[in-house]
């Protein structure tokens, strides 16, 4: 009997060792490999270290985690052979739990030197490839939110003049740069446009170096990887890192905003934006409806050209005009950057507007940030209808967190008629600020998950009203 007892629960801490591995490696993952950060994410989230719940971005057995999982079967394989030597030991057992939890750091650990020689190569293959491709044109966008609807906007209006490439979804760190560059940059290419991520000190200086942007666009600073930044004096300096990395090229800046404005750069710049002012390329008389938005460009020349998108909101215009700008001074006509602003489509999860007849969803899922979650609510407030507002609220704000989440409430008061927020901890400072801007608590619901959220939603009745539902942001699993 005691063999019994002696193998089963070897094969049941095993298998309970296994899934703990693969859970912390999924979170390791998410944490951008960064030990610092998943040992935090261990210790305050406990009731995390096991979860059965689809995730949202399951974990990729990349060539990285297969050599991690490796080294940790052979880590894990030693400490499990000296405590299952004999039956005394295996009162020992369940210190293989913690080990397992543990091990995707050891194991990171152990491989740093490989994997540091593994990306070194990557990267100097990546910026071979970028050196032999002598009359590239590389344009380099930045900014704490509008990088990559700016990066899919001009993409489309490059097109109609040159074979252009961008960074896909958001392929924007270090090594998802080098992935584009090695797999897709073809000869036939004309112009790069990389989106350049960042949330710790170096990630865009990073960048740079692989593909040396002849032009750069920084389209907003803001407080946003205040976790990891700590300051917003530091952001602003590792943002203008694009801006420094060009030498005889164009820097296009977005001028509405204060940070960017009040930063002097010797540099041949070029300012975009939709506030009055002094602009190069200025966007007025916008008019907008739930069908989209109709707007003027005047350019330098003092050239008036009127434009209309289907796009929603007064920053997607201020996207495209930035765009606009970098496309016209790389040659292509104002006349001709008509149709195809005409024919923009929404970025995914980024104010995409999905209409299911009784149902109006409104998709601003990805990375919410203050500016971005303000300029959503009010296009929430544009429609007719039952106004539906469902939120985790935002993250990576640091100590500002409660603060501007509170500022998000309250302005969210004005705009929706039901606020669905998301998680008791996250919801908090949200439904502080709703209820101190006089909003009914009865029209708050607070819930564990969004599925349980959305679940609540659709099955509501709205008395015969259209549900316009926005859906404004969606943590990651990690959180």
């Amino acid at each position: 009997m005691s063999d019994i007892i002696y193998y089963s629960s070897l094969v049941f801490i095993t298998a309970l060792s296994m899934l703990l591995f693969l859970r912390s490696m999924h979170m390791l993952q998410l944490n951008s490999y960064k030990n610092i950060a998943h040992f935090k994410w261990l210790l305050t989230n406990p009731l995390k270290w096991l979860s059965f719940k689809k995730a949202k971005k399951p974990l990729v057995f990349t060539r990285r985690v297969i050599r991690m999982c490796a080294t940790s079967l052979i880590v894990f394989g030693a400490a499990e052979f000296i405590i299952w030597g004999d039956y005394i030991n295996a009162l020992f057992s369940f210190a293989l739990l913690p080990l397992a939890l543990f091990l995707p750091i050891i194991a990171n650990i152990i491989n740093a030197p490989v994997e540091k020689l593994n990306n070194l190569r990557y990267i100097n293959d990546a910026k071979r490839i970028i050196n032999n491709h002598k009359n590239l044109i590389t344009i380099g966008i930045t900014g704490s939110y509008g990088k990559t609807s700016t990066k899919y906007f001009l993409h489309k209006l490059l097109s109609v003049k040159y074979n252009t490439l961008m960074t896909p979804e958001s392929f924007n760190t270090t090594l998802g740069v080098v992935k584009t560059v090695r797999n897709d940059l073809k000869a036939t290419h004309e112009i790069f446009i990389c989106e350049m991520g960042m949330k710790w000190k170096g990630d865009i200086k990073e960048i740079c170096d692989i593909v040396k942007p002849r032009h750069s666009m920084l389209t907003s600073i803001g407080p946003q990887h205040l976790e990891t930044m700590k300051t917003l004096e530091n952001i602003i300096e590792e943002k203008f890192t694009i801006a420094d990395a060009v030498t005889d090229g164009m820097v296009f800046l977005n001028y509405d905003n204060k940070y960017i404005k009040n930063r002097e750069i010797d540099k041949n710049i070029v300012r975009y934006g939709i506030t009055e002012g002094d602009k190069d390329y200025r966007a007025s008389a916008l008019s907008v409806s739930e069908k989209g938005t109709d707007f003027t460009i005047t350019a330098p020349d003092g050239q008036e050209t009127q434009f209309s998108t289907r796009l929603l909101g007064a920053h997607n215009v201020q996207n495209i005009t930035g765009a606009i700008a970098a496309a016209n001074k790389l040659g292509i006509d104002m006349r001709d950057l008509v149709l195809p602003v005409k024919r923009l489509e929404p970025v995914p999860h980024r104010l995409q507007i999905i209409n299911k007849g009784d149902i109006v969803i409104i998709d601003d899922a990805f990375n919410s940030n203050p500016v971005g979650a303000n300029a959503a609510l009010d296009v929430l407030k544009m429609f007719g209808g039952l106004r539906i507002l469902v939120t985790p609220g935002m993250i990576e704000l640091g100590d500002k967190e409660y603060e501007l989440n509170k500022e998000f409430g309250a302005h969210a008061g004005s705009c929706c008629d039901i606020a669905v927020l998301i998680g008791e901890k996250q919801a908090a400072p949200i439904k502080a600020g709703l209820l101190e801007s006089n909003f009914a608590e009865e029209k708050i619901k607070v819930f564990k998950t969004i599925d349980e959220g959305l679940e609540f939603v659709y099955a509501m009745d709205s008395e015969g009203k259209q549900k316009v539902i926005l859906l404004e942001n969606d943590l990651p699993d990690n959180y």
